[in-house]
């Protein structure tokens, strides 16, 4: 059974899995995961979501204001075992479906050139390609991304 859990930074599986993420990521950014990583602090994140299947945590994702009406889309991760059966697209839309519930129009967010999957997941689910933003301006191996979650926004 997979269940997904809105919750924050403080859920022990949340930060279980943030850290797996963390040492995948000083793999596959070598020399620039220390720039990254300045960015992807979790200490005050409110809006977390951890999937579980069959009560294993093995997936997650977060919310950040950036603006009124703006989300910026972090920690996106799956364990490996995991990969492979749509839990990163259940996890994002339930991001974004809680994203418009708190009154946000739009979803953005970073990922890196090293990391193929994910740039595949986000447009997969209609993330458009937008310049890089921010602390991501002008950085060669950053892909930035929005979308549109609420019309009315």
């Amino acid at each position: 059974m997979v269940r997904l859990e809105r919750t924050d930074s403080e859920n022990p599986d949340f930060r279980d899995l943030v850290r797996s993420l963390d040492a995948e990521l000083v793999i596959r950014d070598g020399d620039e995961h220390e720039f990254y990583d300045q960015f992807n602090k979790i200490d005050t994140i409110k809006y977390a979501v951890v999937l579980y299947q069959d009560e294993k945590a093995c997936g997650c994702g977060a919310l950040k204001e950036m603006a009124p009406n703006l989300v910026e889309v972090k920690r996106m991760f799956v364990l490996q075992a995991y990969r492979g059966k749509g839990f990163a697209t259940r996890i994002l839309n339930e991001l974004e479906k809680w994203a418009v519930e708190l009154s946000y129009g739009k979803c953005i967010l970073e990922t890196g050139k090293k990391q193929p999957e994910a740039i595949r997941l986000y447009l997969k689910n209609h993330y458009k390609i937008i310049p890089n933003y921010g602390q991501y301006a002008g950085v060669e191996n950053s892909v930035c991304f929005e979308k549109v979650v609420n019309r009315l926004g």
